[in-house]
């Protein structure tokens, strides 16, 4: 006989805001239909960072349950949950250091985003010096063309992630006017 329970079952891990798992026990629902229990958690939707609240009879805001979210609202836990996952999954120790208290991944990406790219004030910077390493670039004594044109790559690359485009042409005038050895 199902006594309800059921309904705070969940089909994937990926629902759940926490999952303390355990080992055996099945459960039985009404259709003689059996499911292995694999844990007790606690549910994004109701308990994680983007519940959404409702208004009680007294005006006052708590938790909606699941069965009072839109589609739309649990799509968005859904997506929220996936995202930080995958994220997650492909960080190193320190990178997960800085963003596990991180609830949301919008919060994750942010952080993440000023930990490796900077705020807007040093990106601004890194560009600038970027930019006058390219206006000063030089073949080295010694450097093949290749290792040149890598180490040339490598900044029109950095440029280019901090918003900073060089047309076509500007870089091969550079190449072909002041960075080869005139022979």
């Amino acid at each position: 006989m199902d006594s309800g329970c059921s309904k705070h079952m969940r089909g994937s891990k990926i629902q759940f805001l926490s999952l303390e798992e355990l080992k055996g026990g099945n459960v039985s629902f009404e259709n003689e239909k059996k499911g292995e229990i694999i844990g007790v958690g606690k549910d994004i939707v109701i308990d994680g960072p983007l519940a959404t609240t409702k208004k009680n009879a007294e005006g006052v805001d708590v938790p909606k349950t699941r069965a009072n979210c839109t589609a739309e609202e649990l799509k968005k836990w859904e997506k929220n949950a996936k995202a930080k996952k995958w994220l997650v999954c492909g960080l190193g120790l320190d990178e997960y250091n800085r963003i596990q208290s991180c609830t949301t991944i919008k919060k994750i990406w942010d952080t993440l985003e000023v930990a490796y790219e900077g705020t807007p004030q040093v990106k601004r910077s890194r560009g600038t010096l970027l930019y006058s390493q390219y206006d000063n670039f030089t073949m080295k004594e010694g450097e093949t063309i290749q290792e040149m044109y890598t180490r040339f790559t490598t900044l029109i690359n950095e440029l280019k992630s901090l918003g900073r485009i060089i047309l076509e042409e500007d870089k091969v005038e550079k190449i072909l006017t002041r960075v080869l050895p005139v022979t």
